[in-house]
This record gives structure tokens, sequence and C-alpha cells, in this order.
């Protein structure tokens, strides 16, 4: 269950975050991931046993060797002797490939469970979410992040474990061979520990700061080199600016990088002298040993032997608090993601829609995209999205509401033109609709459900919206109609771009149907893109319409196009229209006209005029020049 309150706390800055934070429950919450492959896990964990034990054989071979075969001359135990020490380290070499295989399972299967969460989570996020997080932030946790935690179990706690039996059972053997030189081994073992607590937390503070320039380095790329983007560097002649910046952060990168190295080879240089410390010590006093006669050459050798197995694991041992560190980081990273509360989500009693009316009703709806203390932006980096719909927010702004207390009905069927000036709240009333958002206060109703009351994907089937920024995926035009209805026909995408008044551009294209549109459809034009999203719309076939009439930035013909091809999309739906032209205000069944959040005015274009208000006014300054040609087309005055 997430946490309740402003999710926006989740991702804000926190300087306490670069301290370690090792809980229980957040061990608890790691280790969940590996819960369901428990059966890959054990089968490592006996491998590792295994292979641990079998390597404790060679040291005792080569005392047998020099203290019993050598002298003796005995020569059939010398061939099973080179024939053990061939045999052992194969038969380890196949375990330890069976145990990368266990291990790349386990890995690899929670890099899929904790990416797929992660992504699933997001899909559930509000429109706020993303109007207020970076792309490359995102795209960071679920790539970067989402690796570096699996590390954590797939690489960390196997090599804790494998060093920990390595470690006992050395001890056990070496304990049994001479005692003294043991402890004399174990003496310098707080020189490997010592270190390990201050390095590992350098190193988390360095981790989490590259995390974060690499996500700001991410979001850098994404926001200039996708097409949008270049278009804008390139129109405003921003190459060399961007370039700069870029590199910047690069550089932060490279520096980072480079000092996370250097603390860690620093770590295991002295790590490598305790070590070396230890050995010579034992060479030492098992040198001492030999010539007094108290243990034999063979021994003196099998012990040196032993020495690699012990101070081995303690370097990895001292060490892996240092990766376990670093590997939290990207879990913290991750579940902070996860830990965001879904604003908006289905109710457990959920009511699933089917085939609607489309009565709509606005009882009491107030509404605010935020609270106003709130920053503009809620990444660590600053906030400029790349979002398919625009961000109606204005985070300038002094007003907190976007809409206040609004009530009006709309009959099934009825055509609605919303008319106000910018800021009104014209848009915030058509991200309300499908549940962008929910209201702040008051109701929505359709067919007398409560929206909040509905499931989100019900409710999604019976609204189609065409936006001013029509966005279309990277693919062809048959895969851009059929995500509105993925099991449409040819047959079926065909009407509906005829209906679009698109069809014969699509069959005059090389590939037809199979054309690739290109990112963010840049091979296509304004309008061809607008009555593309048109006819997928015509595809989906919704009940309720929401359209943001744009076509004042087209030429005389793609316009004409467009407004043949919205009279078949009006018919027999509910539709609200964020209207810029007369010609459809005048066709609209009801004109809504806003100010200030507030519906001030409504009623029909003659109606309104008679008021002599804010909707007369408008019409006065914005519409009055199309009024010519309409007046040309219904041969008769207006207004």
């Amino acid at each position: 269950m997430a946490p309740h309150g402003n999710w926006w706390q989740y991702i804000s800055h926190d300087p306490q975050k670069d301290r370690p934070r090792v809980t229980r429950q957040l061990l608890g919450r790691v280790f969940h991931y590996a819960r369901g492959y428990w059966r890959a896990v054990t089968v490592s964990l006996l491998i590792i046993a295994l292979v641990s034990l079998i390597e404790l054989i060679p040291p005792l071979l080569y005392r047998e060797l020099i203290d019993n075969v050598l002298p003796n001359q005995q020569w059939g135990r010398l061939n099973l002797l080179a024939l053990a020490m061939i045999t052992i380290p194969v038969a380890s070499g196949l375990l330890g490939v069976a145990q990368r295989y266990f291990n790349s399972r386990v890995g690899e299967g929670i890099i899929y469970d904790l990416r797929q969460e992660l992504y699933s989570h997001l899909q559930h996020m509000s429109l706020r979410f993303f109007t207020n997080t970076k792309s490359g932030d995102i795209i960071s946790r679920l790539n970067n992040d989402v690796v570096g935690a699996q590390g954590a179990i797939a690489n960390t706690i196997p090599n804790l474990l494998t060093n920990i039996f390595t470690l006992a059972s050395t001890l056990a053997v070496m304990l049994t061979i001479e005692w003294r030189l043991t402890l004399l081994a174990i003496v310098v073992l707080p020189l490997f520990a010592i270190p390990a607590r201050r390095v590992g937390l350098i190193l988390r503070k360095i981790r989490r700061r590259s995390m974060e320039l690499n996500a700001e380095m991410s979001s850098a790329i994404s926001e200039t080199l996708s097409v949008n983007g270049a278009l804008l560097v390139k129109t405003f002649g921003r190459g060399r600016h961007e370039v700069e910046r870029f590199g910047k952060t690069n550089r932060e990168v490279r520096e980072i990088g480079v000092r996370q190295a250097m603390v860690g080879r620093w770590f295991f240089l002295g790590l490598s002298i305790s070590g070396a410390l230890g050995t010579a010590l034992i060479y030492w006093m098992g040198g001492r040993f030999v010539l007094e006669d108290v243990i034999t050459v063979g021994t003196i050798v099998a012990f040196a032997a032993y020495l690699g197995r012990l101070y081995g694991p303690i370097s990895s041992l001292s060490n892996i608090p240092v990766e376990f560190a670093q590997a939290l980081v990207s879990f913290e990273r991750v579940f902070e993601y996860l830990d965001m509360p879904v604003e908006i989500a289905d109710k457990a009693d959920a009511l699933e829609l089917g085939a609607v009316q489309g009565d709509i009703r606005f009882e009491q709806v107030s509404f605010r995209y935020a609270a106003p203390d709130t920053p503009p932006t809620l990444s660590s980096n600053g906030a400029s999205p790349q979002s398919p719909i625009p961000n109606p927010q204005s985070p300038l702004s002094s007003r907190t509401h976007a809409l206040h207390s609004l009530n009006f009905h709309v009959a099934p069927g009825e055509l609605v033109a919303l008319v106000g000036p910018s800021g009104a709240g014209k848009t915030t009333i058509t991200y309300l609709l499908p549940r962008l958002y929910d209201p702040t206060q008051g109701r929505i109703l359709l067919d007398g459900h409560d929206l909040r009351d509905v499931t989100l994907e019900s409710l999604a089937r019976q609204i189609g919206m065409v936006t001013q920024e029509t966005y279309l995926l990277h693919d062809t035009v048959a895969a851009n109609l059929r995500y509105a209805k993925p099991d449409a026909s040819q047959a079926e995408m065909e009407a509906a771009c005829r209906a679009a008044n698109i069809h014969d551009f699509i069959a005059g294209l090389a590939n037809g149907y199979e054309t690739l549109v290109g990112e963010r459809g840049y091979r296509l034009s304004g309008g061809e893109k607008q009555r593309l999203a048109i006819a997928r719309v015509i595809l989906k076939d919704p009940r309720i319409l929401i359209l943001d009439e744009a076509t004042a930035h087209l030429d005389s013909q793609s316009e004409a196009l467009i407004q043949a091809a919205l009279q078949p999309l009006f018919a027999g739906r509910t539709s609200f229209v964020i209207a810029h032209r007369l010609s459809t205000i005048l066709a609209a069944d009801k004109i809504l006209v806003l100010d200030e959040g507030q519906v001030v005015e409504q009623g029909s274009h003659a109606e309104l005029l008679a008021l002599g208000g804010l909707y007369a006014d408008l019409y006065r300054t914005q519409f009055r020049a199309s009024q010519s040609a309409l007046e040309e087309m219904f041969g008769a005055e207006i207004g």
C-alpha cells in the first residue's frame, strides 16, 4: 500500500538520503523480489557450499605431495594426485557455470519484475506526475537504477554467501592443520574491516550523485535530440549553447566517475597491503616452525595456499558493505517512485461501464492543479516535461483555482462549444472528463454515475480525444490507427480514413497503410496528422468526443478537409469542443462561455450576442473576421 500525502515529497531533494539507512524494512523489501526464485536460489546455495568444500582439497594434495609422495617416491600416488589436481578445477569450473546460470536466472528475473512493477505503477500515475517530472529521470530509473538494484541480489548477495562459506570452511581446515599460524593470520583481520565503513559512506554519496547526474544527462538528451527538441534548437540557433550545457553535465559525470574509481582503487590497495602483511607474517613464523621441526614443509605450503582462500573472502567481505550500500541507493531511487501514491485509481467496487447515453453533469466542480506553495518543478533537476498533451498549469499564475463552482448539464448527443479567453479553464474541463485529473471539489456525472465510481478503463472506452498537439507513434499508419482498436480490419481502417478525408492521401503513399509516419509523425504535415488523429478516433467510435479544434495554423485546403472530417465525428455523440472557429460555434447545441474558471454565460449564439457580455466581446474580437465567409455559405446575415 502506497503511503498517503503529497506525492511530490518522494522525489524532492532530501539531504538525509546520503546517510546509510540499511534498515530491516528496507532489507526485507529488497529480499522480497528474490522470493519468487527460491528454487533457483536454493540450488545456487547448494552449489556454493559444494564448490567451497571441493576447493579445500588442493592445498591438502600439495602437502601430501611434498611430505610423503616425493620423499618416498610413491609413483602410483603421484599419478593419482596429478589426476585429482586436474579433476578438481574441472568439477569446480562446471559447478561454477551452473551457479552462474542460476544466478543469472535470478538476476534477470528480478530486473524483469522490478522494471515491470515500476512501469505498471507509472502507467497508473496521473497526468500531474508527468507534467512535473523530467522524462530523462523516469528513463534513468527504469534503466540504470533497476539494473543497479538487480546487482544487489544477483551479484552482491551470492558473493556474500560464497565468501562466508569459503571463509568458514577455510578457517576450520586451517585450525586443524596449525592453530598457532591460524591465529597469527587472523591478527591482521581488523586492517580489512576498519576502512570498509568509511569508504562505503563515501562511495554511497558518490553513487547517488552519479545517478542524479546521469538522469540529468538523459533528460538533456531526450529533450534536445528528439524531433521537437532538435527543431527548437535549430530554429533558435542554440546548438552551441546546448553542446556547452551538455558538456558541463558530461564533465561532471566524467569527474565523479574518476573519483569513484580512485576511491575504490585506494580501498583495494589498503586491502592488498593488509593481505601482504598477513602472508609475510605466516611465512616468517611458519619458516621458524619448519626450522625448529615443529611443522613440515608441506604444511607451510598448504597453509600458504589457504591464505589466499582466507584473505580473498575477507577482502571481498570488507568490500560488500560498499557494494551493497551502492546497490541500496539504486533500490531507494526505484522505491521512491514505487512509493508515490496513485492519485487517480479505481475504487474497490468501481462500476464497469457498458454502453452509455452520454448524459453529463458538472455539479459544483472546482479544481486546482497544485497547492499555492507547490514548487514549479518536482524533479531534482527541474521539470520540463515532454508530454503529448499540453500542460495547462501555469505555475506563475496567482489564481489558485483553474475552475470554480462549475454547474452545467449536457444532454446525450449534444455538441457543446467551450469559449473563453486564454486561461479561462476550457482545457481543464476536457482533462476532468476522462479523469486525467479529479475535481478538487464537486462531482462530474456520466449517466448519473460519479466518474470516481467507475473504472478508468471502461471510462476510457467511452471517450475519444483529439488534441491540438497530435501525437503519433514512430510506427506505421496502420499501427497508429490500430492503437484505438487493435483488432481493426483493413476495411474498417479505410472506412475511418475515408470519413476523415485522409484515405486518398494514405493510398498514394509508397507503402500505403504500412508507411512509417516518423518520430511524432513528423513525416506528415500538420493537417495530415490532424486528419489521421480524427480517423483514429472515428475508428474507436466513442460515445463522448473531446476536441480541441485547432486549425488556424493550417492552410485553407487542410482546414477545409478537417472541417469536413469533423461532421461525421460529431454525429450521434456527446461532444465538447474548444472552439476556435465560428462555424463550430454556430453548429453547437450549447455554448459555454468561461472566464477565470467559471461559466459566466451559456446559450446559443444568438442568445449570447443579445446579452452583450463576454461572448459578444469575444465574437467581435476573435470570430467576426470569419463571418463574411459564413454569410456567403449560408446565404443570409448571421448575428
